[in-house]
């Protein structure tokens, strides 16, 4: 993927309340639009909110609407209109040849895609927004022909670029062809990296949520892994995981993920499958959420329903409330056992995250007895690296010890069990 040049664009956003609904609720969902567009580099002219009966099967909004829009274009030289749903093909190209000018017409969905093309840094991100943007906003281009050429660099065109994009269907085809096999052979290599963490018997931790809750904050403050954090929405795309050492000495693997966000369309969450598998292999999920932020119970909606999608609901959670050092009054408790309020930043709560970790993992543990060969003294060494050693005896069979293990070590260490203490 080439480097294109970020171009600070002024636009217009769109959103559609239909007669009746929750108008308030479409301002929400503006006002995130608006944040995605401040994270690619653009800022908001004007806000345009139809509330119809129904969606217009050729522009979605009304005629009228759309004169609005293209006389705001015209006299404010704005080039650029973003929906906040998503588009077809034919409908783009109607509202472009309906407002006229230079104006180019994107979706929410669009705008999502070129945030990762920014912000994608590893070879497997890249791919993925890259295969992501020609599944989805290739064909939205096609049709334009000689316009395309106008494109480049502006919000909404990152990623593939405007020589891919001016490529004809067929050649798109064997892109897409050829980016879905070397998908494929960094997925095995992924599966196979998470194949040895498997086997070092540590515990797996996710951190998940919506979008600039803070996660990667939170990974800086409790493994000091330096990921880049900012004020921004999808400030990571690429997971990250670090060791992590518990009060008890036991070692546990945290992985940062990207957040999740509203309406996240399903087709970017098929295409980020791979890195979303982290939050499926997980033995524990921490969802991470913004206490700071009124929609706060919505963010944790969305994420639980996102976890849903993907097959891990089942797993055990926490509730991580961030940022409470931005609170005007301190909150102290939030209701439930596995709830816990903290700050990434003053470190204020991490030491009840960190019990809570502790307490989580060995609701699952029971300790158990093993007897190892002398010929086989490595196992004992592996046993001190990753779980909970009590007593150790050198007998005449071989070393007796006593150790809490998880379901994973009961498999891993079958063969040397010999007893269950529950």
């Amino acid at each position: 993927m080439k480097d294109t040049e970020i171009v600070k664009s002024e636009a217009i956003i769109v959103g559609i309340a239909e007669r009746g609904s929750d108008v308030p609720e479409c301002e929400r969902s503006l006002d995130e639009l608006e944040r995605l567009l401040d994270t690619a580099g653009g800022s908001v002219y004007a806000r345009v909110i139809q509330v119809k009966d129904s969606f217009d099967p050729r522009t979605c909004i009304g005629s009228g609407k759309v004169k609005e829009i293209s006389e705001l274009c015209a006299d404010n030289c704005i080039e650029l209109v973003i929906f906040d749903f998503e588009l077809t093909p034919a409908q783009i190209r109607n509202l472009e040849n309906d407002i006229g000018g230079e104006v180019r017409v994107i979706d929410r969905s669009m705008l999502i895609l070129d945030i990762f093309a920014l912000h994608a840094t590893s070879g497997e991100g890249k791919l993925q927004v890259e295969l992501a943007q020609l599944r989805y906003s290739a064909p939205r281009l096609m049709g334009h022909g000689t316009e395309l050429s106008r494109l480049g660099g502006g919000i909404g065109t990152r990623g593939p670029g405007e020589t891919k994009l001016e490529s004809d269907r067929r050649h798109m085809k064997e892109k897409i062809v050829t980016l879905e096999r070397r998908l494929a052979e960094m997925e095995h290599n992924r599966a196979v990296m998470r194949a040895q963490r498997d086997r070092s018997g540590l515990p797996k931790i996710a951190l998940v949520g919506y979008t600039n809750a803070g996660k990667s904050t939170l990974l800086n403050a409790l493994t000091g892994a330096g990921v880049l954090s900012e004020d921004k929405l999808f400030a990571t795309l690429d997971p990250t995981t670090r060791k992590l050492t518990l009060p008890c000495g036991e070692n546990v693997l945290l992985t940062d993920t990207v957040g999740f966000i509203r309406k996240l369309p399903h087709h970017l969450v098929k295409a980020f499958k791979s890195t979303l598998d982290e939050v499926v292999y997980a033995d524990i999920l921490l969802i991470v959420s913004d206490i700071t932020d009124p929609e706060v119970a919505e963010h944790i909606e969305v994420t639980k329903n996102v976890i849903e999608e993907l097959g891990a609901s089942d797993k055990p959670v926490i509730y991580v409330y961030n940022k409470c050092d931005m609170l005007e009054e301190p909150i102290t408790d939030v209701d439930g056992d596995s709830n816990v309020i903290l700050s990434g930043v003053t470190g204020e709560g991490i030491d009840r995250l960190l019990n809570l970790i502790e307490e989580t993992i060995h609701k699952f543990k029971k300790k158990y007895m093993l007897l190892i060969p002398y010929s086989n003294q490595s196992v004992l060494s592996s046993l001190y690296d990753n779980y909970t050693v009590g007593n150790v005896d050198y007998v005449d069979e071989g070393i007796s010890v006593e150790v809490i293990l998880d379901e994973r070590g009961r498999g891993m260490y079958s063969a040397y069990i010999t007893s269950k203490k529950v």
